[in-house]
C-alpha cells in the first residue's frame, strides 16, 4: 500500500499554494508535514484526501490513478485542529456513524466500536455524549472515528493544537502507539519541530509550498540539506553568521577563528554561513576552542527550567535557550559562546556543505 505524488501543484488565482511535488507514503508509517503557517501543510493534505484536484501532476493509490477520484470514493479519513463531535450522540454512535453510513453489519460495527475504544481508552465513556467528556477524550473519539472507517490513509490536521500541555502530551504519545497497530499511513501537519521529533517516523519540511526535505525525522533534524530545512526544523529558528575560510582557518564575525577541520578542511576558500541553534548558544565557555561573541541583551523570556536570551549581534538578532532562570537586563553588554563543533556550515546559496561534527557522529 502506497501513496504516491507526482509533480503535483495546486494554483489558486494568482498565488501558487503548492509547487509541484514528488513524494512516496509507505504503508504503516508515520509522516509528518513539518512548517510554519501558511506553508502548504493543509493545501497539500486536502490534494492527498481529495478535497481538491491539482492542477498538474497525478495523484496514485496503490498504483491506481486516483487524480479525479471522489473523496467519498477513497479510503481515507481526516481529523482536523478543530475536532468535531455529534453532539447528540453517544460516544458509541460518534464512532459507529461513518460505518453505519457504509451499510455495513451491525455485529461488525459493533466489533469496531469496541476495538477501536479500547485502543483509545474510551471504553468506559461509550455511553457519553461528547460534551459530557474532557477536550483529551473528545479529541480522542473525532481520532477513533476515523481509525474505525479502516482507512488506509488517516490525516491528521494540527489535531492537539487547541488541547492544554497535558493532554497534547498524553496525545502525542499515544498517536504513535495507535498508527503502528493500524498499518495505515499517517500524514500528521504541526507547526512544531518539538513535535515532529516527538513522532518519529518520517519528516517533510515545507516552506512557501515545497518540500524542502524528506527523510527519516532525525536525519533531517541532524542533517538539514539547506538553511531552509534548518530553519524550519528549529524552534526558535537557527541562527546564522556570516563566515569566510582561507586556508586551514575559519574566520566568525569578529575576528573570530577556529581550525577549519574534519570535511571542512576540503571546502574551497571563500564566503559561507555558519548556522547554530538556540541550544547551543552558552553563557559560559564550556571548551577550549569555543568561540566569544559579544552582543547586546534585548529581552529574555523565563520559561521555568530554562531561559530564552535574544540578543543582537552588530545588527543580526539570535535566540539562545540557556539552562536555569538567568538574572540578566535588557540592553546589557551580553558576551556568548559557541562549540564549533555545533556549527553547520552552508554555501552562500544556502545549500549545506558541511553538517555540525555532532550531527556527523549521530
Amino acid at each position: 500500500m502506497s501513496l504516491m505524488l507526482e509533480g503535483v501543484s495546486k494554483v489558486v488565482g494568482a498565488e501558487t499554494h503548492i509547487h509541484p511535488t514528488d513524494l512516496t507514503l509507505d504503508k504503516g508509517t508515520m509522516n509528518v508535514l513539518l512548517g510554519p503557517t501558511l506553508s502548504g501543510k493543509t493545501s497539500l493534505m486536502r490534494l492527498m484526501a481529495g478535497l481538491d484536484v491539482p492542477n498538474t501532476g497525478r495523484i496514485l493509490w496503490n498504483g491506481e490513478d486516483v487524480t479525479g477520484q471522489r473523496v467519498q470514493d477513497r479510503r481515507i479519513a481526516m481529523v482536523y485542529q478543530q475536532f468535531i463531535n455529534y453532539p447528540s450522540m453517544s460516544v458509541y454512535d460518534n464512532i459507529a456513524s461513518p460505518m453505519k453510513l457504509l451499510g455495513i453489519q451491525k455485529s461488525e460495527i459493533d466489533r469496531r466500536v469496541r476495538e477501536t475504544a479500547e485502543l483509545m481508552k474510551l471504553t468506559p465513556m461509550l455511553d457519553r455524549k461528547p460534551l459530557e467528556l474532557s477536550g483529551g477524550q473528545q479529541q480522542r473519539c473525532a481520532l477513533a472515528r476515523a481509525l474505525v472507517k479502516d482507512a488506509g490513509l488517516v490525516l491528521l490536521d494540527e489535531p492537539l493544537a487547541n488541547l492544554d500541555y497535558k493532554l497534547r502530551e498524553e496525545l502525542r504519545e499515544e498517536i504513535p502507539r495507535i498508527f503502528e497497530k493500524s498499518g495505515a499511513i499517517f500524514v500528521y501537519a504541526t507547526t512544531e519541530p518539538e513535535e515532529a521529533l516527538l513522532l518519529g517516523g518520517n519528516t517533510a519540511t515545507l516552506w512557501e509550498g515545497r518540500i524542502t526535505q524528506f527523510g527519516p525525522t532525525p536525519q533531517v533534524y541532524r542533517k538539514p540539506v539547506d538553511a531552509t530545512t534548518a530553519r524550519v526544523f528549529s524552534d526558535p529558528p537557527m541562527n546564522f553568521l556570516k563566515v569566510q575560510k582561507q586556508g586551514d582557518v575559519l574566520s566568525f564575525g569578529e575576528a573570530q577563528t577556529t581550525p577549519a577541520s574534519g570535511p571542512v578542511a576540503r571546502l574551497a576558500d571563500g564566503n559561507y554561513v555558519a548556522g547554530f541553534r538556540p541550544n547551543h548558544v552558552e553563557l559560559a565557555r564550556h571548551v577550549d576552542d569555543a568561540m566569544e561573541f559579544r552582543t547586546r541583551l534585548m529581552v529574555t523570556e523565563i520559561t521555568g527550567s530554562e531561559t530564552f536570551v535574544h540578543v543582537d549581534h552588530h545588527g543580526e538578532r539570535w535566540v539562545g535557550l540557556v539552562h536555569g532562570v538567568q538574572n540578566l537586563s535588557p540592553g546589557q553588554d551580553l558576551t556568548v559562546y559557541l562549540d564549533p563543533a555545533h556549527a553547520y556550515i552552508f554555501a552562500e546559496n544556502g545549500d549545506l556543505v558541511s553538517a555540525a561534527s555532532y550531527a556527523e557522529a549521530a
